[in-house]
């Protein structure tokens, strides 16, 4: 009887640490109830690429766990409000934040003062996705290829404009690349917003840009923009017509907007863990890849530790571009 009565006491006592950790799993939100409560995901100007992918990421999450995910817009400054609200968050994984290029890899090197440091701040979760950019003009500009503009731009030094969303967004920064490796001269436009900026070369406010494809290629199959070179190392999928700035002989010209997930520094590692593994399985989902190149999109998952890898290897990049051409942003 009294090795039953211990044996007892001994089972009761393994079910109450067996109860006990997995209510410290709860609490720490990274246990089967997580989420309890709506998460939101902190974008940046409503209507933009980033904004459309949040928007479709919060929708799969929000029927894999069953509570509201939410896209909270912070316009302004591209995209670096954004990255601020999401930097000074509570690190309990209900406020995500959908970064980019503008905001963390370029804004180091941009603007002199920052109140959120792009790699202190955050816990990367995963790399969602790139976009490549296209190089256009209007289609009435005297120049039929990308090696034509070149040398029209190259007999012109410092006359022709060119178009971009405003400092540090991927269209700037991608000709300001194309400035160093070609030796060209071309006079940014900064407007607010891509919108603005692809109206400026359509009505030939400004002679060329370099726009996001799923901006641009409506207006290029519509004939009020005439296309060049895709900035991505190879033919996009979805526009195999558009040769490649490779082909026309920018061997060192490559160059995508890319958008990546993450939460604010100090989340638990168990809980970007959970987060990282259920976006996963969305971003490898056929579906989503479909749904990604119809947007003019290349879906990029991997893990925390790639991304941040990533993220770093982009500000050493781009530096080198900013410098180069003097841009500042504040």
């Amino acid at each position: 009887m009294k090795r039953l009565a211990m044996a007892t006491l001994s089972g009761v006592g393994l079910l109450f640490l067996a109860a006990l950790g997995h209510a410290q799993t709860r609490s720490m939100g990274s246990g089967p109830s997580y989420p309890t409560k709506p998460v939101r995901i902190i974008a940046a100007s409503p209507a933009t690429t980033g904004d459309l992918l949040a928007r479709y990421l919060a929708q799969r999450l929000n029927e894999r766990w069953g509570q509201p995910v939410v896209v909270e817009n912070r316009a302004g400054a591209g995209a670096i409000i954004a990255a601020e609200a999401a930097a000074k968050a509570a690190p309990d994984g209900y406020t995500l934040h959908i970064g980019q290029l503008a905001s963390f890899s370029a804004a180091v090197s941009l603007y002199k003062t920052l109140r959120y440091d792009p790699v202190k701040d955050f816990a990367p979760i995963t790399l969602y996705a790139e976009v490549p950019l296209l190089f256009v003009s209007h289609p009435s500009f005297p120049a039929a290829t990308l090696r034509d503009f070149i040398q029209h731009a190259a007999q012109r030094p410092g006359a022709l404009n060119y178009a971009s969303a405003g400092p540090g967004t991927g269209g700037h920064l991608t000709i300001e690349l194309l400035k160093l490796v070609s030796g060209l001269k071309l006079v940014p436009v900064h407007y607010k917003g891509t919108g603005a900026a692809m109206t400026a070369v359509m009505t030939g406010e400004t002679q060329f840009a370099a726009l996001v494809v799923p901006s641009a290629l409506p207006q290029v199959k519509a004939g009020k923009l005439k296309a060049y070179a895709i900035t991505s190392k190879q033919r996009f999928r979805g526009t195999p017509d558009i040769p490649t700035a490779h082909e026309a002989g920018l061997a060192d010209l490559e160059s995508t907007a890319w958008f990546g997930m993450l939460a604010p520094a100090r989340t638990s590692a168990r809980l970007v863990d959970r987060l990282n593994r259920d976006m996963l399985e969305i971003l490898r989902a056929p579906a989503t890849q479909a749904w990604l190149l119809n947007q003019g999109a290349v879906p990029l998952p991997g893990t925390p530790a790639e991304f941040a890898g990533f993220i770093k290897s982009e500000t050493v990049k781009w530096k080198k571009v900013i410098e180069a051409a003097g841009a500042k942003a504040g």
